[in-house]
């Protein structure tokens, strides 16, 4: 990224770009003398900040702050001037400059207002990928995470998709586990094909094979007619076993069966009949453990687990929580028809902290509950407390707090939340943090002992 100063002034302009290159050595800063060349630079670099003087020869500082949002409506624009009248300051701001700073240039205070623009023009530029990143898949139906974790996921849902293989899809309550079995199917040879999904422990025990493998007419009281069962009506497709861990022993011996000879007899029936079915099963339980206690028979957990796919808990992609939130927020917008809500820094901070026991699953709810209470269009971190007590004071009139202590405590988990926001940042270089946030370096080292965040 590259800062642009302009003054019509050669040496101040240079001696400038000095001054805020010494300070912003990430950056690469440019000195020039004419709004044209700001311009050009403007269209041909990533320029988040442009340094203006007002009274130039030619494009005064007015003309270049229009031209240059025009270009770029991200881009911030300090205008400098001597002439540091109210009017001016007015003027330039009602035309879209980012803020206001007169000769001779206070450095300091002109450092600031470079930090504070840098750090708008990353959460715009941030809040803008987001959204796109949510808004071009199907909102909570697919995939979401760009962490590590999650590439390889994606990576290996890729892979188990070009072949026919039983796959054992693990993980917490809430990960996605069907939404990873979706993404097997639509990405195999037989997603023009029925994806049938089985939710095993909503099916009661004794009508579970029935549901599975069909029955025969007469085979049990009130079977009056002949029924082909899931997987018959997911030939030439996919099945999903939900939950595969609930289902009991004898359907278990059922389901071998079915692994190994790719046949199924419907109940009542001396027939066997071929199907053509591709195999998924998720759980979230401990299946090497049932086994161990005897409730899951061991040869068929080998004759499932022929591929196997992780799917981490938020916990491991923390990172992710960021884009879910948006793109959550997006869709729980779309269902409620109305307009998309933003969400804050600091109330992102304070998501992204949470541990989501529940997963993307709690995420999901939690996230309906914050765009219901927020009668703007901002999420804050208003809207979570009130979500996690239901009012800011806790239970009832009687739990209230007083105005200074719930305003307090407010105040507490926002800075916890932007201090481990701007660390992360960061990357834990503590130098770098506080020159982002503004705070000096032992300031921020005693909120960090305070709050006892590591960096």
């Amino acid at each position: 990224m590259t800062i642009v100063i302009v003054d019509d002034e050669q040496d101040f302009a240079q001696g400038l770009a000095r001054m805020v290159q010494g300070r912003f050595r990430d950056l690469s800063c440019a000195a020039v003398t004419t709004a044209k060349e700001a311009l050009d630079m403007v269209q041909r670099k990533n320029v988040p900040v442009v340094l203006s003087d007002l009274r130039m020869p030619g494009q005064d500082g007015m003309q270049l702050v229009q031209e240059a949002l025009q270009l770029e409506p991200n881009l911030s624009v300090i205008v400098i001037t001597a002439y540091g009248s109210i009017e001016t300051a007015v003027q330039a701001l009602k035309i879209g400059a980012y803020d206001f700073i007169t000769k001779p240039v206070d450095y300091e205070h002109l450092f600031r207002l470079i930090q504070k623009a840098l750090e708008r023009h990353h959460l715009i530029t941030e809040n803008e990928r987001l959204r796109q990143m949510a808004q071009a898949g199907p909102g909570y139906s697919s995939i979401i995470g760009e962490s590590e974790a999650m590439l390889k996921l994606k990576q290996a849902l890729a892979m188990v998709a070009q072949n026919d293989y039983t796959v054992l899809i693990q993980g917490e309550s809430g990960t996605g586990k069907e939404l990873a079995a979706r993404v097997i199917h639509d990405l195999s040879d037989r997603a023009g094909h029925k994806l049938v999904l089985v939710n095993c422990p909503a099916i009661p025990d004794h009508l579970l094979e029935s549901e599975l493998f069909g029955h025969t007419k007469g085979a049990f009281t009130g079977a009056d007619y002949n029924r082909e069962g899931l997987f018959k009506e997911a030939d030439n497709g996919t099945i999903l076993l939900d939950e595969i861990g609930d289902i009991s022993l004898p359907i278990q011996t059922k389901l071998l069966r079915v692994l190994q000879d790719q046949e199924i007899r419907p109940v009542g029936s001396n027939q066997s009949q071929r199907v053509n079915v591709r195999i998924l099963a998720t759980t979230n339980q401990d299946l090497a453990a049932k086994i161990q206690d005897g409730t899951f028979r061991e040869d068929l957990y080998y004759r499932l687990n022929v591929l196997n796919i992780y799917v981490p808990p938020l916990r491991e992609r923390k990172e992710d929580i960021p884009l879910l939130v948006h793109s959550l927020v997006h869709s729980v917008c779309q269902e409620m028809g109305i307009e998309p809500k933003t969400v804050t820094s600091g109330a992102m901070s304070s998501l992204a902290a949470g541990e989501w026991p529940g997963n993307v699953r709690e995420l999901l709810n939690f996230v309906r509950r914050m765009v219901v209470f927020c009668p703007g269009q901002t999420i804050g971190l208003e809207q979570i407390r009130f979500v996690e007590k239901g009012n800011l004071g806790g239970d009832g009139e009687e739990g209230l707090q007083p105005y200074k202590e719930a305003k307090a405590r407010v105040v507490e988990d926002f800075t916890r939340a932007y201090v481990q926001d701007v660390l992360t940042r960061t990357e834990g270089n503590i130098s770098q943090a506080a020159r982002l946030s503004g705070l000096e370096r032992v300031s921020l080292q005693k909120i960090m002992r305070r709050f006892n965040i590591q960096a």
